[in-house]
Protein backbone atom coordinates (compact mmCIF):
# COMPACT_ATOMS: atom_id res chain seq x y z
CA UNK A 1 0.00 0.00 0.00
CA UNK A 2 1.46 3.45 -0.87
CA UNK A 3 2.12 5.98 2.16
CA UNK A 4 -0.20 8.80 1.71
CA UNK A 5 1.42 12.20 3.31
CA UNK A 6 0.10 13.94 5.71
CA UNK A 7 0.57 17.06 7.81
CA UNK A 8 1.20 17.84 11.61
CA UNK A 9 0.30 21.02 12.39
CA UNK A 10 2.25 23.27 15.57
CA UNK A 11 4.89 20.63 15.92
CA UNK A 12 7.48 21.75 18.28
CA UNK A 13 11.31 21.42 16.74
CA UNK A 14 13.17 20.20 19.93
CA UNK A 15 16.49 19.67 19.01
CA UNK A 16 19.50 19.34 16.07
CA UNK A 17 19.88 16.08 14.35
CA UNK A 18 22.96 14.27 11.63
CA UNK A 19 23.36 15.92 8.29
CA UNK A 20 21.91 19.44 9.41
CA UNK A 21 18.34 18.13 10.04
CA UNK A 22 16.60 19.09 12.56
CA UNK A 23 14.23 16.44 14.99
CA UNK A 24 10.71 16.67 16.63
CA UNK A 25 8.98 14.00 18.48
CA UNK A 26 5.16 13.03 17.60
CA UNK A 27 3.54 10.06 18.56
CA UNK A 28 6.48 7.51 19.43
CA UNK A 29 8.14 8.91 16.38
CA UNK A 30 11.56 10.91 15.75
CA UNK A 31 11.14 13.24 12.82
CA UNK A 32 13.45 14.64 10.79
CA UNK A 33 12.69 17.69 9.23
CA UNK A 34 15.14 20.30 7.09
CA UNK A 35 15.89 24.16 6.84
CA UNK A 36 14.21 24.57 10.69
CA UNK A 37 15.99 25.12 14.30
CA UNK A 38 15.38 23.76 17.67
CA UNK A 39 12.65 26.18 19.03
CA UNK A 40 10.64 26.41 15.74
CA UNK A 41 6.81 25.69 15.86
CA UNK A 42 6.12 24.39 12.73
CA UNK A 43 4.05 22.76 10.10
CA UNK A 44 5.01 19.30 8.62
CA UNK A 45 4.12 17.82 5.67
CA UNK A 46 5.14 13.97 6.31
CA UNK A 47 6.40 12.56 3.35
CA UNK A 48 8.23 9.34 4.60
CA UNK A 49 7.49 7.11 7.43
CA UNK A 50 9.26 3.95 9.11
CA UNK A 51 8.41 2.08 11.97
CA UNK A 52 10.05 4.42 14.24
CA UNK A 53 11.13 7.54 12.39
CA UNK A 54 9.85 9.76 9.74
CA UNK A 55 10.77 12.44 7.53
CA UNK A 56 8.90 15.69 6.75
CA UNK A 57 9.48 19.15 5.02
CA UNK A 58 8.45 22.42 6.86
CA UNK A 59 5.33 23.85 5.15
CA UNK A 60 4.79 26.85 7.46
CA UNK A 61 6.74 28.69 10.06
CA UNK A 62 4.06 29.02 12.83
CA UNK A 63 6.38 30.47 15.42
CA UNK A 64 9.94 31.16 14.91
CA UNK A 65 12.54 29.64 17.65
CA UNK A 66 14.03 32.53 19.91
CA UNK A 67 17.36 31.42 18.26
CA UNK A 68 16.63 31.91 15.19
CA UNK A 69 18.58 34.36 12.88
CA UNK A 70 18.35 36.20 9.73
CA UNK A 71 20.84 34.10 7.21
CA UNK A 72 23.51 36.68 5.90
CA UNK A 73 23.70 34.37 2.64
CA UNK A 74 21.22 34.80 -0.51
CA UNK A 75 21.35 31.37 -1.79
CA UNK A 76 20.69 30.53 1.76
CA UNK A 77 18.46 27.10 1.45
CA UNK A 78 18.83 26.30 -2.18
CA UNK A 79 23.15 25.96 -2.26
CA UNK A 80 24.19 22.63 -0.20
CA UNK A 81 26.24 24.06 2.32
CA UNK A 82 25.97 26.94 5.79
CA UNK A 83 22.35 24.75 6.71
CA UNK A 84 23.24 26.22 9.92
CA UNK A 85 23.21 29.92 8.66
CA UNK A 86 19.94 31.21 10.60
CA UNK A 87 20.85 29.62 13.66
CA UNK A 88 22.63 31.95 16.27
CA UNK A 89 26.22 31.17 16.72
CA UNK A 90 26.43 29.89 20.08
CA UNK A 91 23.55 27.98 19.60
CA UNK A 92 25.34 26.47 16.44
CA UNK A 93 28.55 25.67 19.44
CA UNK A 94 25.67 24.58 21.94
CA UNK A 95 24.45 21.32 19.05
CA UNK A 96 27.60 19.90 18.44
CA UNK A 97 29.17 19.67 21.70
CA UNK A 98 25.84 17.89 22.23
CA UNK A 99 26.39 16.13 18.91
CA UNK A 100 29.87 14.69 20.35
CA UNK A 101 28.15 13.79 24.07
CA UNK A 102 25.24 12.76 22.04
CA UNK A 103 27.21 9.70 19.87
CA UNK A 104 29.35 8.73 22.89
CA UNK A 105 26.39 7.57 24.80
CA UNK A 106 24.10 6.32 22.52
CA UNK A 107 27.09 4.38 20.06
CA UNK A 108 29.61 4.31 22.28
CA UNK A 109 30.05 1.40 25.49
CA UNK A 110 33.26 3.06 27.36
CA UNK A 111 33.16 5.70 29.92
CA UNK A 112 34.64 9.57 29.70
CA UNK A 113 34.56 12.68 31.30
CA UNK A 114 32.39 15.35 30.63
CA UNK A 115 33.74 17.22 26.93
CA UNK A 116 35.35 20.81 27.73
CA UNK A 117 33.89 23.07 26.60
CA UNK A 118 34.17 23.83 22.64
CA UNK A 119 36.65 25.97 20.94
CA UNK A 120 34.87 28.66 19.18
CA UNK A 121 36.14 29.94 15.51
CA UNK A 122 37.12 33.23 15.97
CA UNK A 123 35.65 34.31 12.44
CA UNK A 124 32.51 32.55 11.68
CA UNK A 125 32.49 33.71 7.73
CA UNK A 126 35.29 33.80 4.61
CA UNK A 127 37.31 31.14 7.27
CA UNK A 128 37.32 28.83 4.26
CA UNK A 129 41.01 28.52 2.55
CA UNK A 130 39.55 26.40 -0.41
CA UNK A 131 36.42 26.41 -2.33
CA UNK A 132 35.62 24.48 -5.38
CA UNK A 133 33.02 25.56 -8.14
CA UNK A 134 31.27 23.71 -11.20
CA UNK A 135 30.46 24.94 -14.77
CA UNK A 136 27.41 24.26 -15.75
CA UNK A 137 25.01 24.08 -19.03
CA UNK A 138 22.55 24.73 -17.26
CA UNK A 139 22.19 26.35 -14.17
CA UNK A 140 19.42 26.00 -11.18
CA UNK A 141 16.89 27.91 -12.24
CA UNK A 142 14.36 29.90 -9.21
CA UNK A 143 11.00 30.29 -9.86
CA UNK A 144 11.31 33.76 -11.13
CA UNK A 145 13.82 32.08 -13.70
CA UNK A 146 11.30 29.73 -15.06
CA UNK A 147 8.34 32.43 -14.81
CA UNK A 148 10.43 34.85 -17.18
CA UNK A 149 10.65 31.81 -19.26
CA UNK A 150 7.50 31.59 -19.68
CA UNK A 151 6.86 35.12 -20.24
CA UNK A 152 8.94 34.50 -23.77
CA UNK A 153 11.77 36.47 -21.91
CA UNK A 154 15.51 35.42 -22.57
CA UNK A 155 17.75 34.41 -19.11
CA UNK A 156 21.21 33.26 -19.05
CA UNK A 157 21.40 29.41 -18.09
CA UNK A 158 24.56 28.97 -17.87
CA UNK A 159 26.56 29.27 -14.14
CA UNK A 160 29.54 28.60 -12.24
CA UNK A 161 28.51 27.44 -8.57
CA UNK A 162 27.83 24.98 -5.74
CA UNK A 163 25.93 21.83 -6.63
CA UNK A 164 22.39 22.06 -5.11
CA UNK A 165 21.70 19.62 -2.33
CA UNK A 166 20.86 16.16 -3.56
CA UNK A 167 21.04 16.88 -7.53
CA UNK A 168 24.64 15.88 -9.00
CA UNK A 169 23.58 17.87 -12.05
CA UNK A 170 22.29 20.44 -10.81
CA UNK A 171 24.53 23.51 -9.97
CA UNK A 172 23.48 26.87 -8.46
CA UNK A 173 25.03 29.72 -9.98
CA UNK A 174 26.38 31.83 -7.18
CA UNK A 175 26.50 35.09 -7.32
CA UNK A 176 27.79 35.90 -3.94
CA UNK A 177 29.78 33.20 -1.33
CA UNK A 178 30.67 33.87 2.64
CA UNK A 179 32.85 31.07 3.15
CA UNK A 180 35.88 32.82 1.44
CA UNK A 181 37.79 36.16 1.24
CA UNK A 182 38.08 38.15 -1.87
CA UNK A 183 38.84 38.02 -4.36
CA UNK A 184 37.31 35.13 -4.81
CA UNK A 185 33.84 36.23 -5.60
CA UNK A 186 34.70 38.48 -7.79
CA UNK A 187 37.45 36.24 -9.68
CA UNK A 188 34.80 33.46 -9.82
CA UNK A 189 32.52 36.29 -11.76
CA UNK A 190 35.05 37.26 -13.90
CA UNK A 191 35.50 34.08 -14.96
CA UNK A 192 31.96 33.42 -15.54
CA UNK A 193 31.39 36.96 -17.18
CA UNK A 194 34.23 36.82 -20.13
CA UNK A 195 33.25 32.80 -20.44
CA UNK A 196 29.67 33.43 -21.51
CA UNK A 197 30.80 36.64 -23.53
CA UNK A 198 33.61 34.19 -25.52
CA UNK A 199 31.03 31.67 -26.07
CA UNK A 200 32.61 29.05 -24.31
CA UNK A 201 31.12 25.88 -23.75
CA UNK A 202 29.91 25.08 -20.07
CA UNK A 203 30.23 21.63 -18.86
CA UNK A 204 27.22 19.75 -19.58
CA UNK A 205 26.86 17.13 -16.22
CA UNK A 206 24.89 14.44 -17.98
CA UNK A 207 26.08 14.47 -21.48
CA UNK A 208 29.42 14.88 -20.72
CA UNK A 209 30.30 17.56 -23.14
CA UNK A 210 31.43 21.77 -23.14
CA UNK A 211 34.94 22.70 -22.22
CA UNK A 212 34.91 24.37 -18.69
CA UNK A 213 34.33 22.01 -15.98
CA UNK A 214 35.53 23.23 -12.56
CA UNK A 215 37.37 26.32 -10.96
CA UNK A 216 39.40 25.48 -7.69
CA UNK A 217 40.39 28.45 -5.76
CA UNK A 218 42.76 27.89 -2.62
CA UNK A 219 44.01 31.22 -1.02
CA UNK A 220 46.62 31.07 2.45
CA UNK A 221 47.16 32.72 5.42
CA UNK A 222 50.54 34.27 4.02
CA UNK A 223 48.54 35.82 1.11
CA UNK A 224 49.38 33.62 -1.22
CA UNK A 225 46.92 32.02 -3.60
CA UNK A 226 46.12 29.49 -6.26
CA UNK A 227 43.69 29.02 -9.16
CA UNK A 228 43.52 25.40 -10.73
CA UNK A 229 41.07 25.67 -13.61
CA UNK A 230 39.67 22.36 -14.89
CA UNK A 231 38.58 21.74 -18.54
CA UNK A 232 37.93 19.00 -20.75
CA UNK A 233 40.96 19.99 -23.58
CA UNK A 234 43.90 22.48 -23.81
CA UNK A 235 42.88 24.36 -26.87
CA UNK A 236 43.12 27.91 -27.50
CA UNK A 237 39.75 29.10 -25.74
CA UNK A 238 41.38 27.29 -22.59
CA UNK A 239 44.43 29.45 -23.09
CA UNK A 240 42.18 32.76 -23.46
CA UNK A 241 40.47 32.19 -20.01
CA UNK A 242 43.99 31.44 -18.46
CA UNK A 243 45.37 34.54 -19.87
CA UNK A 244 42.05 36.12 -18.57
CA UNK A 245 42.26 34.85 -14.93
CA UNK A 246 46.59 35.94 -15.05
CA UNK A 247 45.57 39.43 -16.80
CA UNK A 248 43.18 40.67 -14.57
CA UNK A 249 44.37 38.89 -11.40
CA UNK A 250 48.22 39.76 -10.43
CA UNK A 251 47.75 37.97 -7.25
CA UNK A 252 47.80 34.91 -8.16
CA UNK A 253 50.94 33.14 -7.57
CA UNK A 254 50.31 29.93 -8.79
CA UNK A 255 47.77 29.49 -11.32
CA UNK A 256 47.52 25.81 -13.18
CA UNK A 257 45.43 24.20 -15.19
CA UNK A 258 43.94 20.43 -15.35
CA UNK A 259 42.67 18.02 -18.03
CA UNK A 260 39.56 16.40 -16.77
CA UNK A 261 38.27 14.10 -19.55
CA UNK A 262 36.70 11.51 -16.47
CA UNK A 263 32.86 10.83 -15.93
CA UNK A 264 33.77 11.95 -12.30
CA UNK A 265 35.05 15.66 -11.44
CA UNK A 266 37.78 13.91 -9.30
CA UNK A 267 41.40 15.33 -9.97
CA UNK A 268 43.91 14.10 -7.11
CA UNK A 269 44.77 11.30 -9.87
CA UNK A 270 45.18 14.17 -12.91
CA UNK A 271 48.45 15.79 -13.78
CA UNK A 272 48.66 19.51 -13.07
CA UNK A 273 50.20 21.94 -15.43
CA UNK A 274 51.45 24.67 -13.86
CA UNK A 275 50.60 28.12 -16.33
CA UNK A 276 51.90 30.73 -14.24
CA UNK A 277 53.42 31.04 -10.81
CA UNK A 278 55.02 28.90 -9.16
CA UNK A 279 53.91 24.68 -8.86
CA UNK A 280 52.20 25.34 -4.90
CA UNK A 281 51.62 27.82 -2.39
CA UNK A 282 53.21 28.35 0.99
CA UNK A 283 51.03 28.22 4.17
CA UNK A 284 51.87 29.06 7.81
CA UNK A 285 51.05 27.58 11.01
CA UNK A 286 52.48 28.59 14.11
CA UNK A 287 56.31 28.86 13.22
CA UNK A 288 55.86 26.29 10.98
CA UNK A 289 55.90 26.71 7.29
CA UNK A 290 53.93 24.28 4.39
CA UNK A 291 54.17 23.60 0.76
CA UNK A 292 50.44 22.72 -0.78
CA UNK A 293 50.45 21.28 -4.11
CA UNK A 294 47.05 21.60 -6.07
CA UNK A 295 46.51 17.86 -4.84
CA UNK A 296 47.42 18.53 -0.97
CA UNK A 297 45.02 18.20 1.73
CA UNK A 298 45.45 21.23 3.97
CA UNK A 299 43.15 22.00 6.89
CA UNK A 300 40.26 24.13 5.26
CA UNK A 301 39.82 26.48 7.90
CA UNK A 302 43.87 27.78 8.53
CA UNK A 303 43.53 29.91 11.89
CA UNK A 304 41.19 26.72 13.26
CA UNK A 305 43.61 24.25 12.17
CA UNK A 306 46.24 25.07 14.13
CA UNK A 307 44.08 26.01 17.45
CA UNK A 308 43.39 21.96 16.20
CA UNK A 309 46.26 20.32 16.44
CA UNK A 310 47.49 23.03 19.41
CA UNK A 311 44.96 20.66 21.18
CA UNK A 312 46.77 17.73 20.09
CA UNK A 313 49.70 18.63 20.89
CA UNK A 314 48.66 19.66 24.18
CA UNK A 315 47.25 16.04 24.64
CA UNK A 316 50.09 14.09 23.76
CA UNK A 317 52.55 15.62 25.83
CA UNK A 318 54.90 14.67 23.96
CA UNK A 319 59.03 14.53 25.19
CA UNK A 320 62.09 14.27 23.77
CA UNK A 321 62.45 10.01 24.58
CA UNK A 322 59.50 9.32 22.53
CA UNK A 323 58.72 7.84 19.36
CA UNK A 324 55.01 9.12 18.16
CA UNK A 325 53.56 7.51 15.50
CA UNK A 326 51.09 9.98 13.26
CA UNK A 327 48.60 7.79 11.55
CA UNK A 328 46.53 9.34 8.59
CA UNK A 329 49.58 11.70 8.67
CA UNK A 330 48.54 13.77 5.48
CA UNK A 331 51.38 16.04 4.42
CA UNK A 332 52.74 15.56 7.67
CA UNK A 333 51.02 18.65 9.31
CA UNK A 334 50.74 17.01 12.95
CA UNK A 335 54.14 14.92 12.51
CA UNK A 336 55.85 17.96 11.92
CA UNK A 337 54.07 19.72 14.37
CA UNK A 338 54.85 17.97 17.53
CA UNK A 339 58.65 16.55 15.81
CA UNK A 340 60.60 18.64 17.60
CA UNK A 341 59.92 17.62 20.90
CA UNK A 342 60.01 13.74 19.89
CA UNK A 343 62.70 12.00 19.64
CA UNK A 344 61.12 10.67 16.33
CA UNK A 345 58.27 10.65 14.39
CA UNK A 346 57.10 7.68 12.07
CA UNK A 347 53.96 9.62 9.83
CA UNK A 348 51.32 6.80 7.59
CA UNK A 349 49.18 8.09 4.59
CA UNK A 350 47.76 5.94 1.48
CA UNK A 351 47.94 8.79 -0.50
CA UNK A 352 52.09 8.89 -1.97
CA UNK A 353 51.50 12.17 -3.05
CA UNK A 354 50.64 13.33 0.27
CA UNK A 355 53.71 11.68 1.94
CA UNK A 356 56.05 13.18 -0.86
CA UNK A 357 54.65 16.90 0.61
CA UNK A 358 55.15 15.15 3.98
CA UNK A 359 58.99 14.67 3.77
CA UNK A 360 59.12 18.03 1.61
CA UNK A 361 57.27 19.88 4.62
CA UNK A 362 60.06 18.51 7.25
CA UNK A 363 62.93 19.35 5.16
CA UNK A 364 61.61 23.35 4.65
CA UNK A 365 61.51 23.49 8.28
CA UNK A 366 64.68 21.28 8.85
CA UNK A 367 63.07 18.85 11.08
CA UNK A 368 65.49 15.64 10.53
CA UNK A 369 63.30 13.39 12.52
CA UNK A 370 60.70 12.34 10.47
CA UNK A 371 60.01 8.96 8.43
CA UNK A 372 57.09 9.39 6.23
CA UNK A 373 55.58 5.86 4.60
CA UNK A 374 52.72 5.54 1.85
CA UNK A 375 50.15 2.75 2.10
CA UNK A 376 46.76 0.97 2.97
CA UNK A 377 47.28 1.89 7.00
CA UNK A 378 45.50 -1.51 8.01
CA UNK A 379 48.60 -3.09 6.18
CA UNK A 380 51.33 -0.90 6.57
CA UNK A 381 50.74 -0.92 10.53
CA UNK A 382 52.16 -4.26 11.03
CA UNK A 383 54.17 -6.23 13.54
CA UNK A 384 56.72 -6.57 11.65
CA UNK A 385 57.12 -2.73 10.57
CA UNK A 386 56.61 -1.91 13.99
CA UNK A 387 59.70 -3.75 15.09
CA UNK A 388 61.31 -2.30 12.20
CA UNK A 389 60.99 1.69 13.14
CA UNK A 390 60.34 1.25 16.48
CA UNK A 391 57.70 1.00 19.30
CA UNK A 392 55.66 3.61 19.41
CA UNK A 393 55.16 5.73 22.90
CA UNK A 394 52.57 7.94 21.76
CA UNK A 395 50.23 7.21 18.23
CA UNK A 396 47.89 10.37 17.28
CA UNK A 397 45.64 9.38 14.87
CA UNK A 398 43.53 11.37 12.59
CA UNK A 399 41.70 9.14 10.39
CA UNK A 400 38.83 9.86 7.28
CA UNK A 401 35.28 10.25 8.19
CA UNK A 402 34.71 6.51 8.28
CA UNK A 403 37.19 6.16 10.71
CA UNK A 404 39.98 3.54 11.74
CA UNK A 405 40.06 0.03 9.66
CA UNK A 406 39.31 -2.65 12.77
CA UNK A 407 43.08 -3.96 12.01
CA UNK A 408 44.05 -0.89 13.03
CA UNK A 409 42.57 -0.74 15.99
CA UNK A 410 43.69 -4.26 16.66
CA UNK A 411 47.37 -3.27 15.93
CA UNK A 412 46.99 -0.35 18.30
CA UNK A 413 45.83 -2.58 21.38
CA UNK A 414 49.06 -5.71 21.02
CA UNK A 415 51.12 -2.44 20.20
CA UNK A 416 49.97 -0.58 23.59
CA UNK A 417 51.66 3.12 22.88
CA UNK A 418 50.96 5.00 26.35
CA UNK A 419 49.13 7.01 24.69
CA UNK A 420 46.80 7.72 21.97
CA UNK A 421 45.68 10.80 20.77
CA UNK A 422 42.67 10.80 18.54
CA UNK A 423 41.67 13.25 16.06
CA UNK A 424 38.29 13.16 14.34
CA UNK A 425 35.89 14.72 11.91
CA UNK A 426 32.83 12.31 13.07
CA UNK A 427 32.12 11.37 16.52
CA UNK A 428 30.03 8.63 15.70
CA UNK A 429 33.02 6.58 14.05
CA UNK A 430 35.25 8.08 16.66
CA UNK A 431 32.78 6.43 19.60
CA UNK A 432 32.52 3.42 17.65
CA UNK A 433 36.37 3.27 17.35
CA UNK A 434 36.89 4.59 21.32
CA UNK A 435 34.10 1.34 22.65
CA UNK A 436 36.88 -0.89 20.94
CA UNK A 437 40.03 0.90 22.11
CA UNK A 438 38.92 0.55 25.68
CA UNK A 439 39.37 -2.77 25.85
CA UNK A 440 42.93 -1.37 26.89
CA UNK A 441 42.66 2.18 27.12
CA UNK A 442 40.87 4.86 29.17
CA UNK A 443 39.39 8.00 28.24
CA UNK A 444 41.05 11.18 30.16
CA UNK A 445 39.87 14.14 27.99
CA UNK A 446 37.83 15.67 25.54
CA UNK A 447 38.29 18.15 23.39
CA UNK A 448 35.55 19.93 20.75
CA UNK A 449 36.63 22.11 17.68
CA UNK A 450 34.34 23.96 16.07
CA UNK A 451 36.45 23.85 12.38
CA UNK A 452 33.36 25.05 10.12
CA UNK A 453 30.68 27.56 11.43
CA UNK A 454 27.29 27.30 9.79
CA UNK A 455 27.47 24.03 9.24
CA UNK A 456 26.55 20.43 12.10
CA UNK A 457 30.34 19.33 11.15
CA UNK A 458 32.42 18.89 14.99
CA UNK A 459 35.62 18.08 15.25
CA UNK A 460 36.58 16.21 18.47
CA UNK A 461 40.09 15.30 20.06
CA UNK A 462 40.13 12.72 22.57
CA UNK A 463 43.45 11.45 24.93
CA UNK A 464 43.58 7.90 25.60
CA UNK A 465 45.62 6.25 27.97
CA UNK A 466 46.33 2.66 28.89
CA UNK A 467 44.37 1.63 31.72
CA UNK A 468 46.72 0.02 34.53
CA UNK A 469 43.43 -2.63 35.29
CA UNK A 470 43.15 -3.96 31.99
CA UNK A 471 46.70 -4.99 31.88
Amino acid sequence: MRFKQYTIENLEVVDAGAEGKAVAKHDGLTIFIAGVIPGDVIDALVVKKKKTYAEARCTRLVKPSPYRIEPKCEHFGTCGGCKWQMLDYQQQLFYKQKQVTDNFQHLGHFEYPDPQPIIASDIQYEYRNKLEYTFTHQRWLSIEDMQAQQEGKTIEVRGLGFHVTSKFDKVLDIEHCYLQAEPSNKLRRAVHDFAIEKDITFYNLRNHEGLLRNMVIRMSSTGEMMVILVVTEFNEQSISVLDFIAANFPEITSLQYVINQKMNDSISDLEFHTYKGKAFMMEKMGDLDFKVGPASFYQTNSKQAFKLYSVAKEFAAVTPNDIVYDLYTGTGTIANFVARDAKKVVGIEYVEAAIEDAKVNSDINHIENTEFYAGDMAKVLTADFIRQHGQPDIVITDPPRNGMHTDVVDQLLMTRPKRIVYVSCNPATQARDLTLLSASYKVLKVQPVDMFPHTQHVENVVLLEIDPQKQ
